[in-house]
């Protein structure tokens, strides 16, 4: 069921739509098939396992006045709650320092990468980027349905939005967007993982033909955006209600 080979290193990326409205375009070295996001600069990498299943942490430096909310030893005690049948191969969690432009591009409290290349190895990531403490949210004071409920949810974070003529703004402060990240986004992305387990990868075999396993794999890959929010919100918000009543979080920082 679980073959590396099989993997299509096309999910999430240009090629099924992720960034081609942009404006601006990170540039990729020709020959180098890296994506922006796998191309790290000065790293620490640090195993552990958890229940069994080995995840490696890769944590890249930041720059002045960036911070990674997250310690390794947060994430880890998030991870230990969660189903270890929902690990599927998801190995690398990786805190990033997003460049400059990037943040511009694509700014994010994190990602899913189905195949993330690492020290010549090719496994699921999650990542968590840095916060740059000089930025801020900013948020339109027209909101649709579901930007009002992300913009309540940032607001339960512990976030503090001024409201002027046109905008909401909160500047960025490290412990409400530990609370972002921690208790909602590594969930989120976690969904965004059971979702594909669910529908590709658990529904195979080992003797299956490739064909079939494409299949499958393009019709996830096709799904509507609004679908895949979904399932990832409403995974994320049944596992930190129950972590919430388990009494798991919220916590100080390890």
């Amino acid at each position: 069921m679980f073959n590396p080979s099989r993997r299509n290193r096309n999910i999430g990326t240009v090629k099924q739509g992720f960034g081609q409205n942009n404006k601006l375009t990170i540039s990729t070295p020709y020959g180098n098939y890296q994506s922006f996001y796998e191309k790290l600069t000065t790293y620490k990498k640090e195993s552990r396992i958890i229940n069994n299943h080995e995840f490696v942490f890769v944590v890249e430096d930041t720059r002045p006045n960036s911070v990674h909310a997250c310690s390794i030893n947060d994430i880890v005690k998030i991870i230990s709650n969660i189903p270890v049948e929902n690990y599927g191969e998801l190995k690398f969690i990786v805190l990033r320092q997003p460049k400059r432009k990037e943040q511009i591009i694509s700014s994010v409290w994190g990602r899913l990468i189905y195949l993330y290349e690492f020290e010549k190895e090719d496994f699921p990531a999650i990542i968590l980027e840095s916060i740059d403490k000089d930025s801020r949210l900013i948020w339109s004071k027209k909101l649709s349905v579901d930007e009002r409920k992300e913009f309540e949810k940032l607001k339960d974070d512990g976030h503090i939005f001024e409201e002027s003529n046109k905008y909401f703004t909160s500047k960025i402060e490290p412990q409400f967007a530990r609370n972002t990240q921690l208790y909602r986004t590594l969930l989120h992305e976690f969904g965004h993982y059971v979702h594909y387990l669910e529908q590709v990868e658990k529904l195979g075999h080992e003797d299956e033909e490739f064909d079939e396993w494409e299949k499958r794999n393009d019709i996830h890959i096709n799904l509507p955006k609004e679908e895949k929010e979904k399932f990832a919100n409403n995974y994320a918000d049944k596992l930190k209600s129950e972590l919430i009543k388990k009494g798991v979080i919220p916590f100080k920082p390890l």
